[in-house]
């Protein structure tokens, strides 16, 4: 039985010390991070806003089952990244502790400049630090053969030193089961994706 708590607790350490180098060593410590905020807030597009979902199961109010605190959805269907950036005063009623960041998608769709939305995505990631937040980047893909946001995506989380997950929807498009239209999960989609975000944002939360 010692030996059977030893090895859990062995596990633990080797878990926390992996979430140690993830976090704060691969390409620095997180700006902001541990952040005096109060408010967990989802800001972003029609993935955040949950399109495509039944009530209770987009990946954001599963992120808030799961951590036990509510989050605030700040999504709006068909936001750009120039959308976003242009409704930031949203966030001014709140006092942010950590802000989950999903844009980028309809700028693709709509063939935007890709050096303008991610000037967009910096000015908008400046910002929400200029507030003592910590920022969770999401990437999405920009592209169907050859992805040319995943790059740009990553400097962003090295540049301002964000928690990042790539390409939220890697895995579901094309993928009946999964989706509920071509770019929009449905309830298991949307499950999916609350897993790989979950592991990034728990110890954001410390």
């Amino acid at each position: 039985m010692n030996r059977t708590y030893w090895v859990a607790g062995a596990v633990l350490i080797a878990v926390a010390a992996l979430g140690y180098w993830f976090f704060f060593l691969r390409s620095g410590p997180i700006t902001n991070y541990p952040s005096s905020g109060t408010d967990i807030i989802a800001f972003g597009d029609s993935l955040i806003a949950g399109q495509g979902a039944t009530s209770g199961h987009d990946f954001v109010s599963i992120l808030s089952q799961d951590i036990g605190q509510p989050i605030v959805n700040l999504g709006v269907a068909g936001n750009t990244t120039a959308d976003g950036l242009a409704r930031l005063n949203q966030l001014d009623q709140y006092h942010p502790k950590v802000v989950i960041l999903l844009l980028g998608g309809n700028d693709y769709l709509q063939h935007d400049d890709i050096d303008t939305t991610f000037t967009n995505l910096a000015s908008i990631i400046q910002n929400i630090q200029s507030r003592g937040a910590v920022v969770l980047l999401l990437g999405v893909r920009g592209g169907v053969l050859d992805d040319h946001f995943a790059s740009r995506y990553e400097d962003l989380a090295k540049t301002y030193h964000t928690a990042y997950v790539s390409d939220v929807l890697s895995g579901l498009l094309g993928h009946q089961d999964l989706m509920s239209d071509e770019v929009h999960p449905n309830d298991a989609g949307y499950a999916l994706i609350a897993n790989r975000i979950e592991p990034v944002l728990k110890p954001l939360l410390q």
